[in-house]
């Protein structure tokens, strides 16, 4: 069999066990641009042309190198309809949406946006203004968003562990923001209520909340994709909320298979961008033990092979992810430490330990195995070696974008 990894693949036998393949159905795969395109002569709600006036300073909120988002042609989409209402290119700043990820490089920015890389600045958290509240928390935001006269973002609308699906607002709310709304958002009490699930945006208080943030920011058009595995399945523009809805609505159709129960093992399948770092490669886990069903049985493993490069991540969120799980001496006890508070950042590790207390995780053919095993991890260098022979198998191949129901 052959998984992704990294920007390739890797090969891996289990001859002594009982496979099954949960391949997500998919749908008829899209060109990215001419479907923007379309999106964008049918938005939802009020067309982009009418929502700008020429001469106006635009800020496009742009997704960054933990999402595999085609910014560069989105934002080429959208530069030609303001253009074309008589914003000139001079008056627009792109955004990078970091939350609290590293900031891309030169190089990275330019193979994202092409010709508008030099339209592109890193969010800076620390260069924030407060826009206003939601639910008593304020809301910050990137001081150049603020300025603009305009606010439009991009997306990529996906399975999420916690707003159901990713996209919309919050690509600027949390992405162009800062810490007070994402230790909102992120915190253990929120991520604790009920509806907060992955594959769920409806009656979700995390999307909600999340949503209006967006009102808050200004955030009134964006420009959103859904991937499978076939490629891009759709594009959708306009009011945030419908955007996520439509694009939902096409993902879950497209990434959602039927599973069985009792499986010892589950080997998950990530690849670049997100197995650059353990942060990223985590969700395929928590999207196995923690999502719509659980396939394993009781001790169960999930296997993922992950490249690593950057080791643990280097963003702010990344740092902590890692010292919450290098310093624990369980999962159990970090989940109940955890469970009084933390860093925004350090969700992912709270998320991680509640999943590590009755499932373990392996992670293969990396280049990161002492930090993997800092973290209360297991590291194998081959798939074949993380797998008990004789043991009932599912293989996810495309776990971020597969639902297990």
């Amino acid at each position: 069999m052959e998984l992704p990894l990294g920007d390739g693949t890797v090969r891996f036998e289990l001859p002594d066990c009982e496979v099954d393949v949960a391949r997500a159905p998919g749908a008829e795969a899209v060109d990215p641009r001419s479907a923007a395109t379309a999106a964008i002569a049918a938005p939802h709600g009020p067309a982009l042309d009418s929502l700008v006036d020429a001469g106006d300073s635009v800020a496009i909120v742009v997704t960054d190198v933990t999402r595999a988002t085609p910014d560069g042609v989105l934002v080429d989409c959208l530069l030609s309809d303001l253009t074309a209402a008589g914003v000139s290119r001079e008056e627009v700043t792109v955004v990078v949406g970091l939350g609290l990820h590293r900031p891309m490089t030169d190089a990275e920015l330019r193979g994202m946006l092409g010709e508008h890389a030099d339209l592109a600045v890193n969010h800076d958290p620390e260069d924030t203004v407060v826009a206003g509240y939601v639910d008593g928390t304020p809301v910050e935001l990137n001081r150049r968003v603020h300025e603009a006269d305009r606010v439009l973002s991009t997306g990529m609308v996906e399975p999420h562990q916690y707003a159901g699906f990713s996209g919309g607002a919050k690509t600027v709310a949390i992405g162009a923001g800062g810490e007070p709304l994402i230790r909102y958002t992120h915190g253990p009490e929120m991520l604790a209520r009920e509806g907060v699930r992955l594959g769920r945006v409806d009656a979700n208080p995390f999307r909600d909340a999340v949503d209006r943030a967006g009102d808050v920011v200004g955030l009134e058009f964006c420009l959103n994709v859904t991937y499978g595995p076939q490629g891009c399945l759709g594009a959708a523009a306009g009011e945030p909320r419908a955007v996520v809805a439509d694009l939902a609505e096409t993902a879950r159709e497209a990434l959602s298979v039927p599973v069985e129960d009792d499986y010892d093992a589950v080997v998950a399948g990530v690849g670049a961008p997100k197995d650059a770092n353990l942060y990223q490669t985590t969700r395929a886990f928590t999207y196995v033990v923690l999502g719509a069903h659980d396939p394993l049985g009781e001790g169960g493993r999930v296997v993922v092979p992950a490249a690593l490069p950057e080791g643990p991540g280097e963003g702010t969120g990344e740092r902590r992810f890692y010292r919450y799980l290098s310093e624990a001496d369980s999962a159990e006890a970090l989940y109940e430490e955890m469970r009084e508070g933390y860093e925004p950042g350090a969700q992912r590790a709270f998320v991680v330990a509640r999943a590590l207390r009755e499932r373990s995780l392996y992670i293969t053919s990396s280049h990161a195995a002492e930090v993997v095993e800092d973290c209360l991890m297991h590291h194998r260098d081959r798939v074949e070696d993380a797998v008990e022979p004789g043991s009932r198998v599912l293989v996810v191949p495309e776990a971020l974008h597969t639902l297990l129901v």
